[in-house]
């Protein structure tokens, strides 16, 4: 959950506040702290708690329309968010946006950000045409709002491309990361962390249109701003690590990809613990590599403990569970062991279908590989249906 926290809001506290009003509002700033600590630490059950209790000291202390509520509730819908449930993330974050818009106004930029992640909910739901519009209104009013040169518009950009990668308009997806990297080095400096950020997404974005060579270059580049801005065990190293990894196993550089993941899930596990969702990500990603090299042994293995970590930490319904699952059956369709990849498949399917709709492109391809499983194994009945 990318955004979780990152914008609190301290409030001045006025001289004739009282010793009360004071002290719960300090409490407040202090769940929101604990909140992020525990959410670093992928301790997401007990974040969930904290969460909830600053909300509650929120509305006791400012009342049920403050801004202060809206973040509270905006807190706690990115933590359902990330937690894939979805439908109640919605539903906070459609009353945080209320709250702003009527006590900011229409054009304040944390209405923008409010904006942007509830696009971002819809975007991961495969709901492009719900995300599209908050995209763009929340990318005009950070440009009106703080100028068009401002880190905020460029993280609206990126965004909006983030959509239209998703969508496969690679064009359109192109220009808006170029212009949000271009803001953010003129802005930020050429080796701040959001600099990073935009060179990565370009270069995912090259890679899937496999422009390796040009992918190539923006990993390097975002590794070396992440290692030379931050610590060099920060997960942020780890995630980049990975990327590249992935980079040269779409091009079977198998011997180039290992060392890096390897590297990756040594930082993961250092800097997160081996509880952490990143962790398993992390596995995941060492255990797709094995099965590319047909070590399958290894590969599930690695699979299942990225599986048991995700659902310890994220709960069984979680879409990144269905992810792992999906691995899992992809690893026994290429055994040859269909029995037990319809196994898998299905269970992906059952919980990809209630986290992220009938019509999510995950949900599509979750299907096709199920067809191709009964293909296998003659089952003629259900590719009928």
């Amino acid at each position: 959950m990318k955004k979780f926290l990152k914008t609190l809001t301290f409030v001045l506290v006025l001289s004739f506040l009282s010793t009360s009003l004071y002290a719960q509002e300090k409490l407040w700033n202090e769940l929101n702290a604990q909140a992020n600590n525990l959410y670093q630490q992928g301790r997401y059950k007990e974040v969930l708690n904290v969460v909830k209790d600053a909300l509650k000291v929120a509305e006791k202390t400012f009342g049920s329309d403050h801004p202060n509520v809206a973040q509270s509730l905006n807190n706690l819908a990115l933590l359902y968010h990330s937690l894939g449930k979805y439908t109640e993330a919605e539903q906070l974050y459609e009353q945080a946006l209320e709250i702003l818009e009527k006590t900011l106004g229409s054009n304040h930029p944390n209405v923008a950000q409010s904006l942007n992640n509830l696009a971002e909910l819809y975007r991961v739901q495969g709901k492009y045409n719900e995300a599209e519009p908050l995209y763009k209104q929340a990318l005009a009013i950070a440009e009106r709002a703080v100028g068009k040169d401002h880190p905020n518009v460029a993280q609206s950009l990126n965004n909006l491309a983030e959509l239209y990668q998703d969508q496969g308009k690679y064009a359109e997806a192109e220009p808006l990361y170029k212009r949000a990297l271009a803001i953010a080095e003129k802005t930020l400096g050429s080796n701040h962390p959001n600099v990073a950020t935009y060179l990565n997404n370009l270069a995912v974005l090259y890679k899937v249109q496999g422009k390796y060579v040009e992918a190539e270059s923006l990993y390097k580049r975002a590794l070396n701003v992440v290692e030379t801005s931050l610590e060099p065990d920060h997960p942020k190293v780890a995630t980049y690590l990975n990327n590249m990894a992935e980079l040269y196993k779409a091009q079977g550089k198998y011997v180039e990809a290992e060392p890096l993941l390897k590297q990756a899930l040594v930082i993961a596990e250092k800097a997160l613990g081996k509880d952490h969702p990143q962790f398993a990500a992390s596995l995941k990603n060492m255990a797709l590599l094995y099965k590319a090299q047909g070590k399958y042994t290894e590969a599930e293995s690695l699979l299942r403990q990225a599986l048991a970590i995700v659902e310890k930490a994220l709960g069984p319904d979680h879409p990144y569970v269905a992810k792992v699952l999906s691995g899992l059956g992809e690893l026994y369709k290429a055994q040859g062991k269909y029995a037990e990849a319809e196994l898998f498949y299905k269970r992906a399917l059952v919980i990809a279908e209630k986290a992220l709709g009938l019509e999510n492109p995950e949900v599509e391809i979750l299907l096709e590989n199920i067809a191709k499983i009964y293909q296998k194994l003659g089952k003629k009945a259900e590719l009928e249906r």
